[in-house]
């Protein structure tokens, strides 16, 4: 799963409150945790209760696929199949490039529709009054007037937050960022800022980084230097993008010391495990 579809989950899921009424035209009471049965064994981004009962479905995209309307329309009959209801059903498009996707199927007496959104024609400046630091972290991706004015404004709430919802925020916001290029920025921002960003000293990641180090240089020292690196970087992936599929543990495995040390430097800045490992 890529990283920026995580953080959108976190953030939607949230205190993103704003942003989902936005999407939806209602307020999300729970969320529920559902995996759909059958062929595809298909799981949603995110469904939900609605505060009068219906269902919500919201999938995120950041590329343009032409096969969406036959996803969507496959994920609306699993979860009637599953649940019994059919579910109010959006794509949320955060991609770069221009949205081209449709978003409905026809034929002869079959007709299923959807609302496609970009996230582009949201109001980022709206978002960014909202009391919750969610929708501020959201903004980035929307339509903005001034993206170094948003982004400095989003770093102050986050630099206000308590340690815990600062490291998360922070590390959400970093996310985002990428799919707007606008990662150098929010770093520039950060350094003005009481947050710092540096590997060693981030807050989500540092402590990963140092525990990862000083077990890494432990079994340096009975197995080399190279397995050390390998056992900082792992870590340190892990913790960025998830559980560490086999080809890349194959890949990693077989580079020397200085290109482990170097990816360790890259593994903040990288958007994806791929682009960090190409």
């Amino acid at each position: 799963m890529q990283d920026y579809d995580v953080a959108l989950k976190l953030l939607l899921k949230g205190s993103a409150t704003l942003t989902m009424r936005e999407l939806t035209d209602t307020a999300v009471a729970k969320w529920l945790d559902v995996e759909l049965p059958k062929v595809q064994n298909l799981r949603l981004d995110l469904l939900g209760e609605t505060v009068d009962g219906g269902l919500i479905h919201v999938e995120l995209q950041s590329s343009n696929d032409a096969a969406m309307p036959l996803r969507m329309a496959e994920y609306c009959l699993g979860v009637f199949r599953l649940l019994g209801r059919f579910p109010q059903q959006a794509v949320l498009y955060v991609g770069e490039p221009q949205l081209r996707m449709e978003n409905k199927l026809s034929g002869a007496n079959v007709s299923f529709q959807y609302r496609l959104i970009d996230i582009r024609t949201l109001d980022g400046d709206r978002l960014l009054k909202s009391e919750a630091v969610g929708d501020n972290v959201i903004a980035i991706l929307a339509r903005l007037r001034d993206h170094r004015r948003a982004v400095r404004k989003i770093m102050g709430r986050i630099a206000g937050l308590a340690v815990a919802e600062r490291e998360k925020a922070l590390a959400q916001l970093f996310i985002l960022a990428g799919l707007r290029h606008l990662g150098k920025t929010v770093e520039q921002e950060a350094r003005k800022m009481p947050i710092r960003t540096s590997i060693l000293e981030h807050d989500v990641l540092g402590p990963v980084f140092m525990k990862g180090l000083q077990e890494g240089r432990q079994e340096g020292r009975q197995e080399g230097r190279q397995e050390g690196e390998l056992t900082v970087l792992r870590r340190l992936i892990e913790k960025r993008f998830g559980a560490l599929p086999a080809w890349a543990g194959d890949k990693l495995a077989a580079l020397p010391v200085a290109e482990l040390e170097d990816l360790s430097e890259r593994v903040l800045d990288a958007k994806s495990l791929e682009e960090l490992l190409r």
